[in-house]
């Protein structure tokens, strides 16, 4: 397991008037009780800034609006407990607990993610920020006027076959050298804390809603597609203005308040004592990769080091990924297996991916009622998906197989998706409702509670 350093910021200068939350903890109800409240309030937060404090980081599909996960913290937790997001994706549940003054710890397996997560959750000098961008910008600068037929070849000789057949398809020569260039400055820095903010700047001008530097139409919802003739912008240009944007937003995560760590971890198996949790709050990913991370994130990771190959096989180590060979396929609640028998009836194959994504659920919820203290609540935030034309009712599903865990089921909340906050997969050539749209529009907000 990797582990970061516990990480200390305020950030309540950064959170928008009118949203910091006060309750007295001696008028509170029973945490079963407040969470069966909170549920039947409006969960959509649509038209809401979602991008102060860190969220503006970097652009990330399918991460909820930081309001949701503030609204269970808020009330359901203390300042000093302990909130888990098991899967943390870009870290919103732990930038939340820390501006709240409560411990958030993240885990997650993807390596974007847990850099991502780390660098919004870890405060930095600005001045060391600056101090190393300089050299970064002149020593790429000067490669690329002086020395390029030096870079080429040892462009030529960084990449595998494999790893550089997809870099030549999706960027242009120009700019593949521009971002070796700063990718290689920034593989130099030696303080692994600064590497990676460096690091997540860089990725934030490939992977973006919009324009980037690759040859891709749109990263930032994960269905990439190569717009033929499209010119794009300097990344050197790109990475300068980005890393101006970022050091602003670091330099007011000051005055500690709260904590953060993010781990490296399986939330099928995590690294934390039994009973050690105040709360949970969460999202899974969707099931057969619906949501693709990787297919979006090798974008930015061939540039750090990891090849085509390896970013393929850790890929099929996702949950919800479509290889079922050696994957776990547990007995499931009653309706759950009417489901996979559902889909099983038109596509065999998807029915059994399926089951791997309700068995691989059936653990990570085993988890979260381990790690959770007795009379604790936990929120898992869940999207509804069809595969094959069969509504796989992934909140229903989870519902039930919290129950079968253990888990108290206190109620369900639902909210409408904002498709432009959200970053779903966006539609393709005009297409404003396509056909990944139309089996996502809404989400489940799962309210369980561990009695004892």
């Amino acid at each position: 397991m990797t582990s970061i350093e516990p990480v200390q910021m305020d950030l309540f200068s950064c959170v928008p008037d009118g949203s910091r939350e006060h309750h007295d903890p001696q008028s509170r109800d029973h945490p079963r009780e407040t969470l069966r409240r909170l549920l039947s309030d409006d969960l959509e937060f649509h038209g809401e800034d979602t991008g102060y404090a860190t969220h503006n980081f970097h652009a990330f599909p399918a991460r909820f609006p930081p309001q949701l996960p503030r609204k269970f913290i808020s009330y359901l937790t203390q300042p000093g407990e302990i909130v888990l997001d098991p899967m943390a994706g870009s870290g919103t549940t732990v930038v939340e607990a820390m501006i709240l003054g409560r411990y958030g710890i993240g885990v997650d397996i993807d390596p974007l993610a847990i850099s991502l997560a780390s660098v919004k959750t870890t405060p930095i000098d600005p001045g060391e920020i600056i101090r190393i961008a300089r050299p970064i910008f002149q020593n790429a600068i000067a490669a690329l006027h002086h020395e390029r037929n030096t870079l080429r070849e040892a462009f030529e000789a960084y990449f595998d076959s494999d790893t550089k057949k997809f870099i030549d398809y999706w960027f242009r020569e120009d700019t593949q050298l521009e971002l070796f260039c700063i990718a290689r400055e920034i593989k130099a820095i030696s303080d692994a804390t600064l590497r990676r903010f460096f690091q997540i700047a860089l990725s934030s001008i490939i992977i973006t809603k919009s324009g980037g530097v690759s040859m891709a139409y749109d990263l930032a919802h994960t269905r990439p597609h190569k717009k033929e003739g499209k010119i794009p912008r300097s990344a050197i240009e790109e990475f300068q203005k980005r890393l101006k944007k970022n050091v602003k937003t670091i330099a007011k995560l000051n005055n500690l308040k709260g904590k953060g760590t993010i781990l490296c971890s399986d939330a099928q198996a995590v690294s934390l004592r039994d009973d050690s949790i105040d709360l949970i709050v969460t999202s899974p990913p969707y099931a057969s990769n619906a949501i693709d991370y990787m297919r979006a994130h090798k974008f930015s990771l061939v540039w750090f080091g990891y090849n085509i190959g390896s970013l393929s096989k850790k890929r099929s180590d996702y949950i919800g990924g479509e290889r079922i060979r050696n994957s776990p396929a547990y007995a499931l609640p009653e309706y759950t297996e009417y489901i996979i028998s559902q889909l099983g009836d038109r596509d065999l194959k998807k029915a059994h991916v399926l089951r791997r994504y309700y068995s691989e659920m059936y653990l990570c919820l085993s988890e979260m009622y381990r790690v959770l203290k007795p009379k604790r609540t936990a929120v898992v935030v869940v999207g509804s998906s069809t595969m094959r034309g069969v509504n796989i009712e992934a909140g229903r599903c989870l519902a039930e197989i919290g129950q079968n865990v253990g888990f108290d089921l206190v109620g369900i909340g639902q909210r409408r998706l904002d498709r432009d906050r959200r970053m779903m997969p966006a539609g393709i050539g005009g297409n404003s409702r396509s056909r990944i749209e139309e089996r996502m529009h809404k989400e489940y907000v799962l309210g369980f509670c561990k009695l004892k």
